[in-house]
């Protein structure tokens, strides 16, 4: 059965040991987002696992972070699927869309404050770097909708909190909610606007998919769970938000009204610099009994938010290209979980039909998305093992013959930090791709048959030695011997 909520998510992890409590009293202007740092800095992602910290010093509420991208694991059991299977699973929910039901009463609702009494300090906000933060920031699902389609879209916008009442939300130019957020100034109205704290895992993984401007997040979220996903109006504003929440807060932003937002640790590593923002007042905070709150662990690489957005991303390359562009045959996208979806290193296993098709389907995904780098692989390469990536980069791979540059690519230094020059100025950005595919038959493998290799595996049992798991790239590399 899909999970409902957060809490039956959370208990499954928990199962699985893909959670930790922590019941030592913590602070949450700094020691959540330290000891959330230290789990992904200092751990390999098959020992990470999401925290729930039991105990909060002056808040009611526990805080949760990293349950979503602590290791692919948690997105496996996010997705109710094996590891092997969540790109499968992504392309065939992106295949579908199930619409949402709008319903009339919700667990989100069942305590309702406005006016004064919806004051962010009641939630337990962490400052994500400590001694850099300006201060407390939600990273959170933020809900806009376009006021002439009444499509709505869901994203992570961090929001920087600037009082009791009032935000500042980071909607950069060009992003969706950004764009939801003018149809409505266009109008002569104030826009709509709600955070969603700690909803169903699917909505939190649909979230960070690069869907195209018009397509409804919620909609691939009930794909991905099999059923609609419940969504209830807000007590004040004209937006459905997902009704199995933890935490809700409703918003409005008025046209013109503006304030430096940041600086805050960036995905890329390095503290963002301060721009100016759109502001946003609280309207109401509604949310469960007892609610837990929960925050996206981001900053530095690697970290939740960077895991997410590579995993689901890689989806919605795979899907773009098999489903969209008819390229059947490329099988397989990998993004590495260092920058997720933007600035990243996309890795494409395909089996090449003609003399450069390798290195088209690469500029395709380089032309078309955020990553920086794409590196073009053969089936027989396990796009997931940086060795044997490594190795199809040594045999397969002429830099002078088989390497595409893209110049001229505008992005902010915000967003890359490389793009800066020695004299400070901010230069035009490019990308690379890079075709190891086999161009020749370069001969047999340097391994013994197939059949000596499995009897000597027998052998190796019968000698007592330690026992392993067949890592994929050597059943791929022996399949072939």
């Amino acid at each position: 059965m899909a999970f409902r909520d957060i809490r039956e998510y959370l208990a499954a992890l928990e199962n699985k040991g893909l959670m930790r409590r922590v019941t030592r009293a913590v602070d949450h202007t700094w020691e959540v987002a330290c000891l959330a740092k230290w789990m992904y800095q200092a751990l390999p992602m098959e020992k990470r696992f999401g925290l729930y910290f039991e105990n909060v010093k002056g808040s009611t509420m526990p805080v949760v972070t990293g349950v979503f991208g602590a290791a692919v694991e948690n997105v496996a059991v996010a997705l109710e699927c094996e590891v092997d299977d969540i790109n499968k699973t992504l392309v065939a929910g992106l295949r579908g869309r199930i619409k949402p039901r709008i319903v009339k009463n919700a667990v989100c609702q069942e305590v309702v404050l406005t006016g004064k009494d919806a004051d962010l300090g009641l939630l337990p906000t962490p400052t994500w770097t400590p001694g850099k933060d300006k201060g407390p920031y939600l990273t959170a699902i933020v809900v806009t909708r376009d006021h002439d389609s009444g499509v709505q879209n869901v994203a992570v916008y961090r929001t920087m909190v600037q009082d009791a009442n009032s935000v500042v939300v980071n909607l950069s130019p060009g992003r969706q909610g950004t764009r939801n957020v003018q149809t409505w100034f266009d109008k002569g109205k104030k826009a709509p606007i709600a955070w969603v704290i700690a909803t169903e895992p699917v909505i939190h993984l649909a979230t960070v998919a690069n869907l195209p401007y018009g397509q409804d997040e919620i909609e691939l979220a009930g794909s991905l769970k099999g059923e609609a996903i419940d969504l209830v109006p807000c007590k004040t504003i004209d937006l459905a938000v997902p009704a199995n929440s933890e935490i809700i807060i409703e918003g409005e932003i008025t046209a013109g009204e503006w304030a430096d937002e940041g600086p805050f640790g960036e995905f890329a590593g390095y503290m963002g610099p301060v721009e100016k923002r759109q502001v946003g007042h609280i309207t109401a905070i509604t949310h469960r009994t007892n609610p837990i709150c929960h925050g996206y662990s981001s900053q530095m690489p690697p970290s939740e938010s960077t895991t997410i957005q590579s995993i689901m991303n890689a989806g919605v390359i795979l899907h773009t290209l098999r489903d969209q562009l008819g390229e059947m045959s490329v099988q397989d996208v990998f993004i590495d979980q260092n920058f997720g979806g933007a600035l990243a290193h996309a890795i494409i296993a395909m089996t090449p039909l003609f003399p450069g098709h390798g290195k088209q389907v690469g500029r395709i995904v380089a032309d078309a998305t955020p990553v920086k780098r794409v590196t073009v692989v053969d089936v027989d390469v396990d796009i997931r093992d940086s060795f044997h990536v490594d190795w199809a980069l040594n045999a397969r791979f002429s830099p002078q013959r088989d390497t595409v540059i893209i110049g001229d690519v505008f992005m902010t230094l915000g967003m890359d930090p490389s793009v800066r020059d020695a004299n400070g100025t901010v230069s035009q950005g490019s990308k690379i791709v890079l075709d190891a595919t086999s161009k020749f038959d370069a001969g047999t493998s340097s391994l013994p048959p197939k059949i000596l290799m499995e009897k000597a595996l027998a052998v190796w049992k019968e000698c007592g030695l330690p026992d392993f798991d067949i890592p994929k790239r050597a059943r791929l590399r022996i399949d072939k011997s």
